[in-house]
């Protein structure tokens, strides 16, 4: 598996050979540092870990500014473990670019989802809400019933209820890579990816 840390822009539409539109999310993907290489000896297991986007060193704790030190790179603000990652040739401190993939790879794109705060059934879960005939005023979007009085006398976990809704881990499967310039760090992945614009996003290729 490889893989690469970016930034989602936005999104716009481009147009294929074929005349079709085709709508596109627009990620700064890179460059990344490698900052450490795992293996099985040392370690249990092969990885490598990549850091992306600078920062001011003094936000940064001082063992985070000796690692960065250690290997030669700039202070970074992200970091994250890319497992099986083939490291071949590749050493700390080394680049990570976004030419480590072609147009027409099928990638996993895995971000933040956007935070919606604490949401009632209806938008959370997709309930139809109460009846609003025979002076029914104030139940329209309320939950109902959530559990019997006699049996089970109590609420089933996993019971769908209003709650936080968003802010979560979303993984997105089988988006193609539409186009990439590599000379701005930039990959035009068809169809939508989780997260606000600006968040940090996480590309994998098997």
């Amino acid at each position: 598996m490889i893989g690469i840390l970016g930034k989602k822009i936005g999104m716009t539409t481009i147009f294929e050979s074929d005349g079709n539109a085709v709508p596109c999310t627009v990620i700064e993907a890179g460059p990344c540092y490698v900052t450490q290489i795992k293996n099985k000896d040392k370690d249990g297991y092969e990885s490598v870990q990549l850091g992306f986007e600078e920062k001011k060193e003094k936000n940064t704790t001082k063992p985070l500014t000796g690692k960065f030190k250690k290997v030669k790179t700039p202070v970074l603000r992200f970091l994250r473990e890319v497992k099986n990652f083939p490291a071949g040739d590749i050493k700390e401190g080394d680049q990570i670019k976004v030419d480590i993939f072609k147009e027409g790879d099928i990638v996993k794109v895995t971000g933040i989802s956007k935070g919606k705060g604490f949401q009632g059934v209806v938008k959370r879960h997709g309930f139809g809400g109460g009846q609003r005939t025979h002076g029914q005023s104030d139940r329209q979007r309320a939950p109902g019933s959530i559990g019997g009085s006699s049996y089970p006398s109590r609420v089933f976990k996993g019971q769908r209820m209003a709650g936080r809704m968003g802010n979560d881990t979303v993984s997105v499967r089988n988006l193609r890579v539409v186009k990439i310039f590599s000379d701005s760090n930039l990959i035009l992945i068809k169809g939508a990816v989780p997260g606000t614009k600006t968040g940090l996003v996480e590309i994998y290729k098997n």
